[in-house]
């Protein structure tokens, strides 16, 4: 009796399996993640008056009734793009990831696109805050830059995508690294090559490249950097390598995309904290939107049975906002797929709160497209396709339509002018297009390059590059005809 007693004991403690949702349930799951790429959807709902039927409503009520069926306990989900275990609220994910984590059962996390497709995400590297949290020369620092993107204007006192993206990887290098790194556009190429490269020899090729890169910087660190303030603590040259990789790679996409983002939103609520509109940019549009953890070998969570080869799908964007708050570094991060805060992304966060009280402060932006409504945010809002205006305050110098301090940008003409002023533009875009293809064929031309295996590739890459600005140049020259007709 003893004996069955223990065995029905045993029966009781042993873990059980996640729940697997219904067909139907995994049916508009699907159709939710499928909608993601389908935003014109929401304007048809929306036009109908059917605001639930939008594919936040669709998402919210789907995962409103999942919690409450499921008492808040992850659920199997299966969908086209893998079968997930899905947690539902912040607190579970977190505490679920954590406890896979502390049993080293996690393979690496990859990013998942709205097509279903997965990339690589930046490594986590587990820092303490204190050994990251920047001294007071951040405001400064910041607005150096910021003063530089402003100056770096469009005729039109629009914002050109490259060349805001150079100055805030700059700033990001700077931070970072230090002052002697702000150029070191090879430094930023390396951290992002690795964290996208496919298979353990190539990780490992870009990792090497990495420490090689960032000893440079050791000797002599800038103390005002991140990797100043990790040297003086005492960590190792590894340690300091992958903390620039995960550092750089943070605030370089916090202060080009989330910063942008953040300031179209200003544009809609002028009267937001700069910490509001960047909360609001990373909470709405995610970097890393949904991330997958393979589990590699089984652990138990809370009474549940977690199997080797189960994907755990986190999808901040998705999740209900944590109790409490969610302030920088908080969990789940929009920057960072690993479990648990990250010092990097609250790094990250605070940059880009910085670059957006300085530029607010330098100048009123303005959103020429697209145009949102307040409370009613589109449900993507790509960086690259914002046009952000940027006229200058009450006293301020300039009248919003020359380049300030910058003779060599490109004028624009102001928007509102003829076609040909337009046509006339497009036709310098075309020259200076046909102009650089002229050189990348002339430097692929010249000798060496076929002394071995990677010089030749290295000049088939040229030749490919001038190919396509030479065909790009007679896509906008046939346009600046048409306009100039």
């Amino acid at each position: 009796m003893t004996s069955d007693h223990d065995g029905d004991s045993t029966a009781k403690t042993a873990p059980r399996p996640p729940e697997t949702a219904w067909a139907l349930e995994n049916a508009v799951f699907t159709a939710a993640m499928v909608a993601q790429r389908l935003p014109w959807t929401d304007a048809v709902a929306r036009a109908l008056g059917l605001e639930h039927l939008t594919r936040e409503g669709v998402r919210r009520a789907l995962l409103e009734h999942l919690r409450r069926t499921r008492s808040g306990r992850p659920v199997r989900l299966r969908t086209p793009f893998g079968n997930f275990l899905v947690p539902l609220t912040p607190e579970a994910s977190e505490s679920l990831l954590v406890r896979a984590d502390e049993e080293r059962a996690l393979e690496p996390a990859v990013g998942l696109t709205d097509a279903g497709q997965r990339y690589g995400l930046s490594p986590h590297t587990a820092l303490t805050w204190e050994g990251v949290a920047p001294g007071g020369e951040l405001p400064t620092l910041v607005t150096q830059y910021a003063d530089e993107a402003v100056e770096g204007r469009r005729g039109d006192g629009t914002l050109e995508w490259q060349a805001w993206g150079r100055t805030t990887a700059a700033l990001a290098r700077h931070l970072v690294a230090g002052g002697a790194a702000a150029e070191d556009t090879l430094l930023s190429e390396i951290v992002t090559r690795a964290a996208t490269a496919d298979g353990r020899g190539a990780r490992a090729d870009f990792e090497a490249a990495l420490r090689r890169r960032t000893a440079r910087y050791l000797e002599g660190p800038d103390p005002d950097s991140l990797v100043g303030r990790l040297v003086a603590a005492g960590a190792s040259a590894d340690t300091v390598s992958a903390a620039v990789a995960h550092a750089l790679a943070l605030v370089t996409g916090a202060a080009t995309a989330t910063t942008l983002q953040a300031l179209a939103l200003h544009t809609v609520e002028p009267a937001a904290a700069p910490e509001e509109a960047v909360a609001r940019a990373l909470r709405h549009y995610p970097p890393v939107a949904a991330a997958v953890h393979r589990v590699r070998a089984p652990f138990v969570w809370e009474g549940l049975g977690i199997g080797a080869g189960t994907e755990i799908l986190c999808a901040p964007g998705w999740l209900p906002a944590p109790k409490g708050g969610a302030g920088p570094g908080a969990w789940p991060s929009a920057l960072c797929g690993a479990p648990g805060a990250c010092a990097a992304t609250r790094l990250a966060v605070l940059v880009a709160e910085e670059l957006v009280r300085a530029i607010t402060a330098a100048a009123r932006p303005f959103l020429v497209s697209p145009r949102l409504t307040a409370g009613r945010l589109p449900g993507t809002l790509e960086a690259g396709s914002l046009l952000v205006s940027l006229r200058e305050l009450a006293g301020g110098r300039g009248d919003g339509r020359v380049t300030v301090g910058r003779p060599s940008v490109l004028p624009v003409p102001v928007r509102g002018c003829t076609s040909g002023s337009y046509g006339a533009l497009a036709q310098t875009s075309a020259e200076r297009l046909a102009a650089h293809a002229e050189s990348l064929a002339a430097c692929a031309g010249a000798e060496g390059w076929d002394r071995d295996e990677a010089g030749e590739g290295f000049r088939m890459v040229l030749l490919d590059h001038a190919g396509r600005c030479a065909r790009a140049a007679d896509g906008v020259r046939r346009a600046a005809d048409r306009l100039a007709d």
